[in-house]
């Protein structure tokens, strides 16, 4: 038989063959190595499309009846379908919208930190988007929901504060700012009142010095919440026991002129004539 010219193509018959033979190899390969059988192999078919993904999760997160009436949502399973839609259509504007919404199941399953996260790196990955506003007053409000009473530590209220001051400061006339005023004249109002409670535990221990310098920080710092009467008698009664008599007469004739439906001007009243 004479030999064929080994510089020729291959004939396209068994080429074709050699092809076919090597896809039976691998598919028979595939079928018996564990785990990667046929009826396991990933399908983009399997993932609904992106709106279907966003009404599951919404759904979710809305939460149903058992019995018809007890209230009961799965965040997590909200979340995860959230995660799926921006897993596999992550160009998508649903996307976008589901990073929000991850932010909100943690919020309303009242796990803050998680929230608090979700809800700045939306604020840093789409600094111009129309949510911003409402994702800075979510922040503060996830500290607001951390704010301890008065007299404990305040960390959180001066982080809820600062947050508040951001929105203010670049949304001014933004919907969620106005929304934002009463929490922050509140924050404030609770941050000068743990000042006076550390004024009044320094007065109890007759160390009139730091008193006295806590009850002119609300005056300086925070003016015009309803404690400036109270913080101006103590401040006076400081300055009483530190001898410095002119200068609390002054500030009792400030209240009785300025603060006379309070019920510290009859107080001041009756320490004015006590000096008399």
């Amino acid at each position: 038989m004479p030999r064929r010219d080994p510089h020729l193509p291959p004939r396209p018959a068994k080429r074709r063959l050699r092809h076919a033979l090597a896809a039976t190899l691998l598919l028979s390969g595939l079928a018996w190595w564990p785990g990667c059988a046929s009826d396991e192999l990933p399908s983009f078919e399997d993932i609904p499309p992106a709106e279907e993904l966003y009404e599951k999760g919404m759904a979710q997160l809305q939460g149903r009846r058992i019995l018809g009436f007890i209230p009961w949502t799965s965040y997590s399973a909200a979340i995860e379908t959230f995660q799926t839609l921006i897993d596999n259509y992550p160009y998508s504007e649903l996307a976008v919208e589901s990073e929000l919404r991850i932010a909100d199941a943690y919020y309303r399953d009242d796990k803050w930190d998680e929230a608090l996260s979700y809800y700045r790196d939306f604020g840093d990955l789409h600094p111009n988007h129309e949510k911003v506003p409402y994702t800075m007053l979510r922040t503060a409000l996830c500290h607001y929901a951390q704010v301890e009473s008065p007299n404990r530590d305040q960390t959180a209220t001066r982080e809820a504060l600062a947050a508040l001051e951001r929105l203010i400061e670049r949304f001014p006339y933004a919907k969620e700012t106005r929304e934002g005023e009463d929490l922050l004249r509140e924050l404030r109002g609770r941050l000068a009142r743990h000042v006076i409670d550390i004024g009044d535990f320094y007065y109890a221990r007759n160390d009139f010095q730091a008193a006295a310098s806590r009850y002119r920080m609300v005056l300086d710092s925070f003016p015009g919440l309803g404690l400036d009467a109270e913080a101006l008698y103590k401040l006076g009664l400081s300055y009483e026991n530190m001898r410095r008599y002119d200068e609390a007469l002054r500030l009792y004739l400030v209240i009785v002129e300025n603060f006379r439906d309070s019920d510290i001007a009859a107080d001041a009243e009756n320490r004015i004539a006590a000096a008399q």
